[in-house]
């Protein structure tokens, strides 16, 4: 079984921002593979799919950005999940240029509040793809809640397609340094 977990905060206030990448990647990922029936559970909106005879969920934590690890501790032990093999968090990162991926299996936060979070309910050994938006020389705050400006937009869309994109791939087990080097490029 695998944990697909987009991160962002909820409601329509941050829609679409650039904290709220996870979300609109895990979006994605639902449309292309088809996936249906989310609903509320472990402070969460929740779905889920069989792949080639995986269940895999998919969990959009409602419990904002900062308190994410909260949700994902919930599903991790009623399922049972081993964190470093089950769990692929997908969330947006100031340190890479807009639309660039970073994928890892490991590491610290970087700063980043949801992924201090998560760490602190489950370790820092989890797979991670990271999004790229940009960093901001004002104040970081309103700068991650803010939305993507016109001349990003095509860059954001295909980051977001390439992010689903090598989900399906941990998903389905593709070894993990050919998916680094698919998409962890310069």
């Amino acid at each position: 079984m695998k944990l697909v977990v987009g991160l962002g905060n909820p409601g329509s206030r941050y829609e679409h921002t650039r904290h709220n990448v996870g979300f609109d990647v895990v979006s994605k990922l639902q449309e292309k593979l088809g996936v249906t029936g989310e609903r509320e559970k472990f402070q969460g909106l929740i779905s889920e799919k069989n792949i080639d005879g995986e269940k895999v969920l998919f969990l959009k934590p409602q419990t904002y950005m900062n308190l994410s690890g909260n949700s994902i501790i919930e599903v991790v032990n009623f399922y049972k999940l081993d964190p470093e093999n089950d769990l692929i968090v997908i969330y947006d990162d100031m340190d890479l240029p807009v639309g660039k991926l970073r994928i890892k299996e490991k590491g610290s936060s970087g700063g980043h509040n949801g992924i201090k979070s998560i760490i602190s309910h489950v370790g820092d050994k989890f797979l991670r793809i990271k999004c790229g938006i940009g960093k901001s020389q004002y104040d970081t705050v309103d700068f991650v809640l803010g939305q993507f400006p016109k001349e990003e937009k095509e860059a954001v869309e295909n980051m977001i397609e390439s992010a689903a994109s090598c989900a399906v791939d941990m998903i389905k087990e593709v070894k993990l340094q050919n998916i680094m080097q698919k998409y962890n490029k310069k």
